[in-house]
């Protein structure tokens, strides 16, 4: 790219850098998960780094992965934590999940717009569709992908139609007048669709601060027609430089298809680093972080993305595409079987190689390993590739490396231009840079 441009950094509030056996040690500190005080506690971290924004996933459903050897509650509800992290923080943004699968679109747009007053304008709904989880809201199964997605679509039009149902300036506090509220501004919406029939308006009003951003995850066909259609930011799953550039380039060309400027969207991939003060030291970090995950878990992990056993293979023996599954076969995420698949088909990597894979050991994360310098110089050459606008931090290994990150590695890019040293807004909007109402 001929000149830099600020990335956009938010930090994930998972505790990843005690994936793996490292709670267990006595200085881990493991215990201090229990405490809502640990989490503002970060979220602090976090703003006086000037990041832009603080993202939490959600699960509503019990994740054998997630539970049991893992340093992990399982799932809290996002939006109640940032509730609280809202009255303890000023600037840094809010990005809290909610899914269009299991709740009412009139909740929802009620819940966000409360933690929109009492963050002062610093909340983002990153908009899933869930993958499990059915058996907890009913007898159903989950709907296929494309019947979740228009699902999805739906649920956010009625959302933004609540939202702008009673407008900021429906407030008029005019004493002299006596009127409060100017009720010729608040509408019923009227929604009667496939899904869902609401009648509105909604119950607050607005803030002069503006709308919500829009967060979106999928990397499916489908899911990328949804998230170039209307998301300001994308978290995108690029286990490699080659699938973030194409993925970008992708959604750039979606948006401007639906009447968007590819400038509307922000990619932004989850970045999985262990930092350490020598790459050895890194290194280990890495390997320490995965020595739980045994072939046959790693291969029992490849099964559920993808329906691919490898079990029998030796380490050495290579994977070639006429080996692959057939892509129709019911899976966990199209999007990480997909990544696989297409790496698979072009590299024709060993067992031990796609064993190894951060779609078969995590989420399909950007992983990088190494000194602050050395992280430096890879977040750069996907900058300058055109690969990503910025990423969600998910420190690996130990809480020395999520240090690092603060200490070493925000400076670097600071440094480089490549982020500010200062808020220059007081909204994620602001911070995010988008301009629409």
């Amino acid at each position: 790219m001929a000149a830099k441009r600020q990335l956009c950094i938010g930090f994930s509030l998972s505790t990843t850098w005690m994936k793996g056996p490292g709670w267990r040690h006595p200085d881990s500190e493991v215990e201090k998960m229990a405490s809502i005080d640990f989490y503002i506690e970060l979220a602090k971290r976090a703003e006086k780094a000037k990041l832009d924004f603080l993202f939490r996933a959600d699960y509503l459903y019990v994740n054998p992965q997630m539970i049991g050897n893992a340093a992990s509650y399982g799932s809290p509800d996002p939006t109640l934590m940032f509730a609280a992290i809202a009255r303890e923080t000023e600037r840094i943004g809010l990005v809290t999940t909610v899914s269009t699968s299991f709740n009412p679109p009139y909740v929802v747009a009620r819940q966000l717009q409360s933690l929109h007053w009492l963050s002062r304008g610093r909340v983002g709904w990153n908009i899933v569709t869930s993958i499990e989880g059915a058996e907890n809201f009913g007898d159903s199964p989950m709907p296929s992908p494309e019947e979740r997605y228009a699902k999805a679509r739906e649920f956010t039009e009625v959302v933004l139609k609540l939202w702008d149902s009673f407008p900021h300036e429906a407030v008029r506090v005019d004493r002299e007048s006596g009127v409060f509220i100017d009720m010729n501004q608040v509408k019923a919406i009227d929604h009667s669709g496939k899904f869902f029939s609401v009648r509105g308006p909604l119950t607050l009003p607005g803030l002069q601060a503006g709308s919500i951003p829009l967060f979106q995850a999928g990397a499916s066909d489908t899911g990328r027609n949804f998230a170039s259609s209307l998301a300001d930011a994308i978290f995108a799953a690029i286990p490699d430089l080659e699938s973030g550039v194409e993925l970008r380039k992708d959604l750039r060309r979606r948006a401007q298809e639906q009447g968007r400027s590819g400038d509307d969207l922000r990619v932004l991939p989850g970045l999985h680093f262990f930092l350490g003060d020598t790459r050895e030291e890194a290194y280990e970090l890495y390997k320490a972080a995965h020595a739980h995950m045994s072939f046959e878990r790693r291969n029992a992990a490849l099964i559920h993305v993808m329906g691919l056993d490898l079990s029998g293979f030796a380490g050495e023996a290579r994977v070639t595409a006429d080996m692959l599954p057939d892509p129709d076969l019911p899976v966990r995420s199209r999007t990480h079987a997909e990544l696989l698949r297409q790496y698979i088909a072009k590299h024709e990597p060993t067992v031990e190689e796609v064993l190894s894979r951060p779609e078969v050991l995590g989420s399909a994360h950007w992983v990088s390993i190494g000194t602050a310098e050395d992280v430096l110089a890879d977040i750069m050459q996907h900058v300058e590739a055109g690969a990503i606008d910025g990423f969600i931090a998910l420190p690996g290994g130990s809480e020395a490396s999520m240090q690092l990150f603060f200490d070493e590695l925000m400076p670097r890019l600071v440094e480089q231009g490549l982020f500010r040293s200062e808020y220059t807004g007081t909204t994620l909007k602001e911070h995010l840079g988008i301009t629409r109402q």
